[in-house]
């Protein structure tokens, strides 16, 4: 308790301090679009004592209209001046978790779904981190995908805005206590990626969200359009969200064992191949939209086959090799997300599904050759290699069939999003595509 009365105390300090004016209070709806409501700081103190009410019915996979009251209650640590807009000096913001007016954490809460997973991670002795490779496209505007430069994979682009981007935003995440591991222009025209510091998910989901947040800004500022869409280009790669995976117990990485072959402990082998196991279930979280599965096709580096591997950079699990003399880097990469999906909800069930792999002790599949796309149905069978969900109702098939997605989200969440993205099919089988009406229209 009295460590978080200094944390209250040190926000109010802070706001009077730095001459804050207006505190927005940020939480994410269940889809991952960013909510948000200022209030003034003289409301503050009430605020961080007892919450602020809002209404809940007018936020997706939040209350039904007879409950709407909701409250959010700012977490201190979250507290952070924004740094961008010179009109805006005199605002901040902190994030929030959402509780019922009785004072229970609310159930459609995303920041509640991942606490949940990350208690039980901390149950089993194990503290998860995460660091998240984030791939965006930057264009011209929002009606038209062009692309501003003709660079490849860390190409430097001295006449593109790109490098002056990339500088603008790092500068902003820094401002909000966001550190940057590394950015560089992606393998795509007009993409680029950027790598956050590993530190516990709930952070990372945080950081997530004010980085998609960030993006958005500074494109604003230089008069182009961001976009974490997973697929805006047809013949050029999608963006991904890759992340980097590890288990500590106490100072050690419980990931990392020297007497293996690739560095894997026990415990890394049995959270991969729970990730492996529950890969085909979990897909319609960490890849949510209809456009995300035109990503998760053959020839662009997207993972499509269940597998994992050392080099293959095309298989759905990764294991980075640990730098000699540094153990605490050992981790593995899951390279299905995309940077659209909800970052609570997607942590929440890869980490489920790799606990659950070192609950009922897994064993880790051999390692799959890198040629699987040049295989037959019946070679990849032999090997017992399956292909991620092709499309969307697919994927929700197997999230619906499945009971890891449903404990993990909780049966609020899982029924509204799995009401809402069955609603964004049928939406999406009765629209006429630009590819129909160019094949069709001119021979029908």
């Amino acid at each position: 308790m009295q460590d978080a009365e200094s944390e209250r105390q040190f926000v109010l300090q802070a706001v009077e301090e730095r001459g804050i004016r207006f505190v927005q209070l940020w939480f994410p709806d269940v889809l991952g679009y960013l909510k948000a409501f200022a209030i003034p700081s003289e409301e503050l103190p009430e605020a961080l004592a007892e919450g602020a009410s809002f209404d809940g019915s007018s936020i997706d996979g939040f209350a039904r209209a007879g409950e709407a009251d909701m409250i959010a209650r700012p977490v201190p640590r979250t507290f952070t001046s924004l740094p961008w807009r010179p009109e805006d000096r005199g605002v901040a913001r902190m994030y929030c978790d959402i509780h019922t007016p009785n004072g229970e954490p609310y159930e459609g809460d995303p920041r509640r779904v991942l606490k949940r997973v990350m208690e039980r991670a901390r149950a089993l002795g194990f503290t998860p981190y995460v660091g998240p490779e984030i791939d965006f496209y930057v264009f011209r505007d929002s009606s038209v995908p062009e692309p501003l430069d003709a660079g490849a994979y860390f190409d430097l682009t001295p006449l593109d805005v790109g490098s002056d981007f990339r500088r603008r935003v790092i500068t902003y995440l820094e401002g909000i206590g966001i550190p940057v591991k590394e950015s560089h222009h992606e393998a795509a025209s007009s993409q680029h990626g950027v790598t956050l510091r590993h530190a516990d998910p709930l952070t990372i989901a945080d950081s997530m969200m004010s980085f998609r947040l960030v993006v958005k800004e500074v494109a604003r500022e230089l008069d182009r359009y961001a976009t974490f869409m997973p697929k805006p280009l047809e013949r050029s790669a999608g963006s991904g969200l890759h992340l980097h995976v590890s288990l500590f117990e106490g100072e050690r990485n419980a990931f990392f064992d020297a007497t293996d072959e690739h560095g894997l402990s026990k415990t890394a082998r049995s959270f991969t191949a729970g990730v492996l196991r529950h890969a085909r279930e979990i897909t319609a979280v960490t890849n949510q939209w209809v456009n995300s599965y035109k990503r998760l096709v053959p020839g662009w580096e997207a993972p499509t086959w269940i597998s994992w591997g050392v080099r293959n950079r095309a298989s759905l699990v990764r294991i980075p090799l640990a730098k000699p003399g540094k153990e605490a880097s050992s981790r593995i990469e899951y390279r299905a997300p995309d940077p659209a999906c909800n970052p609570y909800l997607a942590l929440a069930v890869m980490l489920a599904a790799g606990l659950s792999g070192m609950e009922n002790e897994h064993e880790l599949p051999p390692e799959a050759p890198e040629n699987l796309d040049s295989m037959s149905d019946a070679e990849r069978e032999a090997l017992g290699v399956a292909s991620l969900p092709e499309t969307l109702p697919e994927a929700l098939a197997e999230m619906r069939d499945g009971m890891l997605v449903r404990d993990t989200l909780g049966e609020h969440v899982f029924e509204w999003f799995l009401a809402n993205k069955v609603d964004e099919w049928n939406e999406y089988k009765a629209y006429v595509t630009g590819f129909e009406l160019e094949r069709y229209l001119p021979r029908l």
